[in-house]
């Protein structure tokens, strides 16, 4: 292992979930601007914790990495000592600015833009979980940023709990849709077509936006117009369960802690790291933290309705829009400035439904990603046997998580694998489906 694979394996936080299974783990978030003070996902305050603790470093608020400490009740400073020092021996940490704290760019002076900032929308699909809801719009609503809107959109709920949230709790600054029609891809493109912003940001109500989030991302579009999409870092929001450490394990959905752009003219550099690549979307960036420039999403028709959770195809919207704006000739950038925090389930018995909807996704995004663009089956069939080598590889040395830990994560392995096959089934039963509704009076004017 050369010495950047040791700085990637200290920075990635499946270490601290392999020893923690079955002990709870705190996460917290700590900027050595301010290293006497521990902040919890979504920028609240953390209190003192104890036990173990997992804890996103930053410096003048960028993220460097993961590292873990133990701590006793009553000794929050040992413990702040002990994940500063743990940040210095296992992270690259550049040296601490000599300018006065009021002058560095910490997260208050990263937040603020520039004159002439563009408006950003929001867009928060949810489906039957208002208290999660609730905390994820009082995250998005404590942004720094100074022009954004948020839209809520309601997708075939079963109550009228959300509805009665926003107009009881949020009526003046967040705006509610209703989407009847089950499927993320459509409450997604009900959003699109209602905001007003040059930029429309998309995350899950189960997720915590950090401060800069909305601030981040703009950044990121100002800086190069050849942006379509911005991805960023989403982290585990808690690690409480063994099954939030499962599926943190499993995989999560942190792509690193290093800025990328891509677009196909880089295809020949990342087929020597990826040999799927551009079809390997899912390492461009997940739907829970995902912004685009509003018209050219619009002009590629929005989110494919036969892709997304809530359909037989159980996923794949996002790296569908990831793939099709790469091939609509715009750069795909990754930020890990622009942080979500991300809420797991928390039971086992989800966990076989996430994984499988995982792999189904997937191959149903390879399908639709061909129907949408079919030019690129050529490119498609002859990455294939590499990309299929370079995939069973990383399976083969995915790091154990040895003990009791081992069983629940190859089972969820076996279960993506399972869902991949089905993918293509998947998606065709859920175009079949789209057709159908389409025919329908209802449809038709939906």
């Amino acid at each position: 292992m050369n010495g950047t694979d040791r700085r990637t394996a200290a920075a990635c936080p499946r270490p601290a979930v392999r020893d923690s299974l079955h002990t709870p783990v705190r996460v917290v978030d700590l900027d050595l601007d301010e290293p006497s003070g521990l902040r919890s996902p979504g920028g609240l305050g953390a209190g003192a914790p104890d036990g173990r603790v997992l804890a996103l470093v930053r410096l003048h608020g960028h993220p460097l990495g993961l590292v873990t400490a133990t701590g006793a009740a009553g000794h929050s400073a040992e413990l702040r000592r002990a994940l500063v020092d743990a940040a210095h021996r296992e992270l690259r940490v550049p040296a601490l600015s000599t300018a006065t704290p009021a002058a560095r760019p910490g997260r208050a002076g990263r937040a603020r833009v520039p004159a002439g900032p563009v408006t950003v929308s929001v867009v928060v699909a949810t489906h039957n979980r208002a208290g999660m809801l609730r905390s994820c719009l009082d995250s998005l609503l404590r942004n720094g940023y100074p022009r954004f809107e948020v839209v809520v959109v309601d997708n075939a709920p079963a109550d009228d709990s959300a509805e009665r949230l926003i107009r009881d709790r949020y009526r003046s600054r967040v705006r509610y849709l209703r989407e009847p029609v089950a499927g993320l891809a459509r409450a997604h493109n009900t959003g699109l077509a209602a905001v007003t912003g040059e930029i429309v940001a998309f995350t899950d109500d189960d997720t915590l936006a950090d401060p800069d989030w909305i601030g981040a991302l703009a950044r990121t579009f100002a800086e190069d117009e050849r942006i379509g999409c911005v991805t960023g870092l989403i982290l585990p929001a808690e690690l409480d369960t063994p099954a939030q450490a499962a599926l943190e394990h499993h995989g999560g959905f942190a792509k690193g802690f290093a800025a990328r752009t891509w677009t196909l003219a880089d295809r020949l550099g990342d087929r020597l790291a990826d040999p799927l690549f551009p079809f390997a979307a899912g390492r461009f960036g997940s739907g829970a933290n995902m912004a685009f420039r509003t018209a050219p999403l619009r002009a590629l028709g929005g989110f494919d309705p036969a892709t997304g959770t809530g359909t037989p195809a159980r996923g794949g919207d996002d790296l569908l829009a990831f793939f099709r704006i790469l091939v609509a000739g715009h750069a795909l950038a990754y930020v890990p400035d622009a942080i979500i925090w991300h809420r797991h389930r928390r039971t086992m018995d989800a966990l076989p439904a996430q994984a499988f909807g995982y792999g189904a996704g997937f191959g149903a995004y390879l399908v639709a990603a061909l129907h949408h663009e079919p030019a690129m089956l050529p490119a498609l069939l002859r990455r294939l046997p590499s990309g299929l080598r370079y995939a069973a590889h990383r399976a083969r040395t995915r790091p154990d998580p040895g003990g009791a830990g081992r069983r629940p994560t190859r089972r969820l392995a076996r279960l993506e694998l399972q869902g991949l096959l089905y993918g293509p089934l998947g998606y065709a039963r859920s175009v079949h489906l789209v057709r159908a509704l389409a025919r329908t009076p209802a449809g038709r004017t939906g």
